[in-house]
């Protein structure tokens, strides 16, 4: 099975930590360039660091991955993030849509204001981008675009909105961009995320007053939750599946939204 990336270009929003973070080094361990974008400098040239760190057995690791500071919710610095990767690297053969918070709340009490963030930030951002890519894939007969999730895209719950919305809407993209680019071998998928460890549940674990280590409390937390498998899964797990949708051994795999959730089960 051929899980490389080699003379592969890819933009990965909110790159700079977490499932994005593990998505660029993942796929430049897979033979990939890699571009990340994100709004705060000093997180990227972490994440850089980080990443160069890791793969630092591969030849010409430190020029495979680039930075680019951008607020992707404005139209200009979408552009601005296509460009640098095509001065980079040269043509955009995947593009991983993942920038994103989990704004909720009642539905009453969210704002346009809110609304508004939240569907340029998931929304309109994977919108342009995807629109920016698309002509590039479709005239090399390739490419691969990856909408990031989560659960409530599928199966929103009450206090979800506006995220929930958001993402089922990106979903939504996902699903009319499979079917129109699909005679061009450009292939576009989703992930939904279930529970994955990171520094938002991190600071979850923090907060509990019992101080519990972060082991046990994450495997009470799996419990409560109802994940068949008992254990939130890792980021890097959640990238191992985006670097087999973004190769060539993903090829017949479009417009599928997969659960990346261990087997979740809510307990009633």
């Amino acid at each position: 099975m051929d899980i490389r990336l080699d003379r592969r270009t890819a933009i990965v929003t909110g790159g700079s930590a977490g499932i994005g973070k593990a998505i660029a080094q993942s796929f430049i361990q897979s033979g990939a360039n890699v571009v990340i974008a994100a709004r705060r400098q000093p997180n990227l040239k972490q994440a850089v660091s980080d990443i160069v760190s890791a793969c630092a057995t591969i030849p010409d690791c430190q020029s495979k991955i680039k930075a680019i500071s951008a607020d992707i919710r404005l139209a200009e610095d979408c552009a601005k993030v296509a460009a640098f990767a095509q001065e980079e690297f040269g043509g955009i053969d995947i593009l991983v849509n993942n920038a994103g918070t989990s704004q909720r709340g009642d539905f009453l009490e969210v704002s346009d204001a809110l609304w508004q963030e939240d569907l340029d930030l998931k929304l309109f951002a994977a919108i342009r981008l995807s629109r920016l890519v698309i002509p590039g894939m479709r005239t090399r007969q390739w490419g691969r675009i990856i909408n990031v999730l989560n659960l409530g895209a599928k199966a929103p719950a009450g206090g979800s909105a506006p995220t929930a919305i958001s993402r089922a809407a990106g979903m939504a993209l996902m699903k009319v961009l499979s079917k129109e680019n699909a005679a061009y071998n450009v292939l576009v998928n989703g992930l939904l995320v279930g529970r994955i460890e990171s520094e938002q549940w991190e600071r979850r674990h923090a907060a509990d007053a019992r101080q519990l280590s972060l082991e046990d409390w994450y495997a009470e937390a799996a419990v409560q939750l109802g994940i068949s498998m008992g254990r939130f899964g890792t980021a890097q797990e959640f990238a191992n599946i985006a670097t087999f949708l973004a190769s060539d051994a993903g090829s017949y795999i479009n417009g599928t939204a997969i659960n990346v959730d261990g087997g979740l089960c809510p307990v009633a």
